[in-house]
């Protein structure tokens, strides 16, 4: 077993509502030097946050995290597995390799996190309509974790994600069940990663032009052959009778 393994741990928290698992890995990143490395969802609304780092630092992210969850009484289940063998990094969602695979920048980084979850389809989607409407904020994305449970997720500055949010709890509540809320002020760079995002706010390096060109290029090609030399040929034309008569009488005429 190499050092790093034996010297890191796991630690999974496992809520029944999206925006709490958010919020208590936003507590556990913030209370100790772990790595979130993302989510698993399950069905049935069941969300768990996963962490990585070493054990004292992952024991006390955990504890942070679970106490957040059930504030909210949103807590399933809390577990720290210390010195984890690969084969689990293999099979599991768990190892770090995954933070590699986010490609692109959001244009929402550094705004505060909304997060509001709905019990059906159409409540989160007049949430949205309504918070739009209402305050300078953006839809980046949106969760579907089982059971008919949805999260809109918003971005702005925190007063008008605060602003959205209010109003956007009365618009569902209208038209069906909202579950929970959860307010993001400062996420950190590794919550940032796992937040789903609209590839509408993504920048990537690729710079595309606005008419590009259409590859292969045909162009008309001019072939310089070399001239011809023609040869003219006299042909005599064979005359009847008749037409040798009528040349003879014309040509005594003439004199």
């Amino acid at each position: 077993m190499s050092n790093i393994h034996a010297e890191s741990a796991i630690g999974l928290i496992s809520t029944r509502s999206f925006p709490a698992m958010v919020g208590t890995a936003d507590m556990m990143i913030k209370s100790a030097a772990v790595t979130l490395v993302g989510y698993e969802k399950i069905g049935g609304g069941y969300c768990t946050a996963v962490i990585r780092g070493r054990f004292p630092d992952v024991k006390l992210a955990v504890a942070a995290g679970a106490e957040v969850a059930e504030q909210m009484d949103e807590l399933i289940y809390q577990s720290v597995i210390s010195r984890p063998f690969p084969n689990l990094d293999a099979v599991l969602p768990i190892s770090d390799r995954l933070l590699a695979q986010i490609v692109g920048k959001s244009k929402l980084s550094n705004l505060a996190i909304g997060l509001l979850e709905t019990r059906g389809f159409p409540p989160m989607v007049g949430a949205m309509d309504a918070m739009l409407k209402t305050a300078d904020v953006y839809v980046s994305g949106y969760e579907k974790t089982g059971s008919g449970f949805c999260t809109a997720i918003i971005r702005g500055t925190v007063s008008n994600v605060t602003i959205a949010l209010d109003v956007g709890m009365s618009a569902a509540e209208q038209i069906g069940e909202l579950r929970s809320i959860m307010v993001i002020p400062r996420p950190l760079e590794d919550l940032e990663r796992t937040i789903p995002t609209a590839s509408y706010w993504l920048e990537t390096a690729l710079v595309i032009p606005e008419q590009p060109l259409a590859l292969p290029l045909r162009l008309p090609q001019v072939v310089n052959a070399p001239p011809v030399e023609v040869e003219v040929v006299e042909v005599e034309i064979a005359k009847s009778p008749a037409e040798l008569e009528a040349a003879e009488r014309r040509s005594i005429d003439l004199l």
